[in-house]
């Protein structure tokens, strides 16, 4: 077993899924003066990857919220590849941010050990699946772990880092203290449970809000205005729920059900219904609240 690399040694990093966390999280590192790659199979997903990093670039430098020297640098710091091999072969650390499928995360990480160097990190930002069910496939599970940003990647700060039973201290010492060097704050989580934090808390808030408003007590709106005016979260749960996507909420719920099979983790019928029907919240126009 090899020693995973220290954050001194850290200079390139590989960013595996070239979607919105993938593509977010890249940009991130490259701000921090990373050499990052985003590799991807899907050559048009690396050219709208590419598009829309250069597009956000260019406006935070137009509002003044980004020195264009700072844009410049992060954005020549970006490679994009369809080549794992290559890509792999070069990496200190590796975040996997491909489809939220065990079969393929499996396969992927199964590669990564055979092509990554003997100390790099590899690290799953899966928010469901727990990098114990990946670690033993790459040879290598004590640099193994979930590093799970939260989207939008650029702009939220919290990453929780959890280990699996083989992970070393040595991992997790490095990768909290990377995600602090890419302007984060993280929270280490000491054994792998459905949901972690973040998902866990959320979701038995969104739970108490649909048993509120599926029982009469009161109505959607208000329910939001009291999570904002008396517990000063910044949106409600239904306008949060929205915002994230509705599919999004019942695909977690049925993963950590799944894991569970607790009841209280089953995934809301109201929820599943508006999913079968395309109201998927913002990005459909329509969800809780209609933004058509």
């Amino acid at each position: 077993m090899s020693t995973p690399t220290s954050i001194e040694n850290i200079s390139t990093i590989l960013v595996i899924g070239a979607g919105t966390m993938g593509r977010q999280i890249a940009m991130t590192a490259a701000l921090a003066g990373y050499a990052t790659t985003i590799q991807d199979i899907s050559e048009d997903g690396l050219a709208a990857a590419r598009a829309e990093l250069e597009a956000w670039a260019a406006g935070r430098v137009a509002k003044g919220k980004l020195n264009g020297e700072t844009a410049a640098a992060a954005l020549g710091a970006l490679a994009y590849s369809t080549d794992l091999d290559s890509s792999a072969a070069n990496a200190d650390f590796v975040i996997e941010a491909a489809t939220e499928r065990l079969d393929i995360k499996t396969q992927i990480f199964e590669r990564l050990g055979k092509l990554a160097p003997a100390h790099a990190i590899l690290a799953t930002n899966s928010s469901t699946l727990g990098s114990s069910k990946v670690a033993e496939a790459t040879g290598r599970a004590a640099q193994v772990c979930n590093m799970h940003f939260f989207n939008p990647a650029l702009v939220m700060k919290c990453v929780e880092v959890v280990r699996h039973e083989s992970t070393s201290d040595a991992t997790v010492e490095t990768t909290m203290e990377l995600a602090r060097r890419l302007g984060k704050e993280p929270v280490l989580i000491n054994r792998e449970i459905p949901g972690f934090i973040a998902n866990r808390l959320m979701g038995a808030v969104q739970r108490e809000a649909l048993f509120l408003a599926d029982s009469g007590i009161a109505s959607i709106e208000d329910i939001d205005t009291t999570a904002r005016t008396a517990l000063g979260h910044p949106m409600g749960p239904f306008a949060l729920m929205d915002l994230v996507g509705l599919d999004v909420i019942d695909f977690i719920a049925q993963a950590t059900h799944a894991e569970t099979g607790a009841a209280e983790d089953a995934p809301n019928p109201r929820i599943a219904s508006m999913v079968s029907e395309g109201k998927l919240g913002r990005k459909s126009g329509a969800g809780f609240y209609d933004y058509r």
